[in-house]
């Protein structure tokens, strides 16, 4: 749904199935300016209990589907948001209850892929239980990340190769629902992204890095990618660990990645002489 429907049919009470990091916390605090009234669903294991503190909330495991569906119904929530870091369970570890094996039996062709298909049977099943699903940017629109430069600290104009080189290969990656994000150096892509997340790219990236100029983590939205699951997101950690890598800047997809704290990641950036840009790409996305 869009912020104009939004707007248009303001939601009350939201439904927060939170990950882990920064985000759902952001989140909250959006809901807390709109005067919604959020609902928490926290996951041992993977959600921060700092963000359950004070809230009306379920702690719960990933895999206690019918436990979380009733809850949510019995506090009459039918918007939810996904939001947050997931690392993904083993069977042994997710423990399914009848409601998420009948999840799994359904949805089995779209799980095993990547995370595309992932979200799609989420929705699909969601939908079906009579719940609506929003992205995090419909609510708190100020966490996209804007088209321009953000800080002090410009690209170099040999700089453009290797954002125009990360911008095709991440997208070719994303096509094949895997990643992300990408390090090009000198117009080499020197790795790629896959299940181990952004900042594990970089850690193993450093052994890799050549002598000169860094490279360029560039990460954006994958082809197809429903914007209502897993946008892109880069925040002040993400500076700091590109800044330990040796990169030289970081591009990220403007409008349709997640931005945490820009003037933090602005200060960091200029303080270690790296520029943070968002950029436009052309891409086939849903969930608007």
């Amino acid at each position: 749904m869009s912020a104009a429907a939004l707007d248009a049919a303001p939601i009350k009470t939201l439904g927060i199935l939170a990950g882990g990091g920064m985000l759902p916390q952001k989140l909250l605090e959006a809901c807390d300016e709109k005067g919604i009234v959020p609902f928490v669903v926290g996951f041992e294991g993977q959600t921060d209990p700092m963000v359950i503190q004070g809230r009306s909330h379920l702690w719960t495991r990933l895999g206690a589907a019918g436990q979380i569906i009733k809850t949510l119904k019995s506090h009459d929530i039918q918007d939810l948001v996904f939001i947050g870091s997931i690392r993904r369970p083993t069977m042994a570890e997710l423990r399914p209850d009848l409601k998420a094996a009948e999840f799994f039996a359904k949805s089995s062709w779209k799980v095993i892929g990547g995370d595309n298909g992932l979200a799609e049977a989420l929705r699909d099943f969601l939908g079906r239980e009579g719940f609506r699903i929003h992205g995090i940017h419909a609510i708190a629109q100020n966490l996209l990340a804007p088209d321009g430069v953000i800080g002090a600290v410009q690209p170099q104009t040999s700089d453009w190769q290797d954002i125009e080189k990360g911008i095709e290969a991440s997208q070719k990656l994303g096509a094949l629902d895997i990643g992300q994000a990408v390090i090009v150096q000198e117009g080499i892509v020197l790795a790629v992204e896959g299940a181990e997340g952004t900042d594990k790219l970089m850690e193993r990236t450093k052994m890799l890095m050549r002598k000169g100029r860094g490279g360029i983590l560039v990460k954006t939205c994958k082809p197809g990618q429903y914007r209502d699951f897993d946008l892109p997101t880069v925040g002040p950690q993400t500076i700091l660990n590109a800044a330990e890598c040796g990169l030289a800047g970081v591009a990220i997809h403007a409008g349709h990645s997640l931005l945490i704290n820009p003037e933090e990641v602005a200060q960091i950036a200029d303080k270690h002489k790296m520029f943070v840009i968002g950029i436009a790409v052309k891409t086939d996305d849903r969930g608007i």
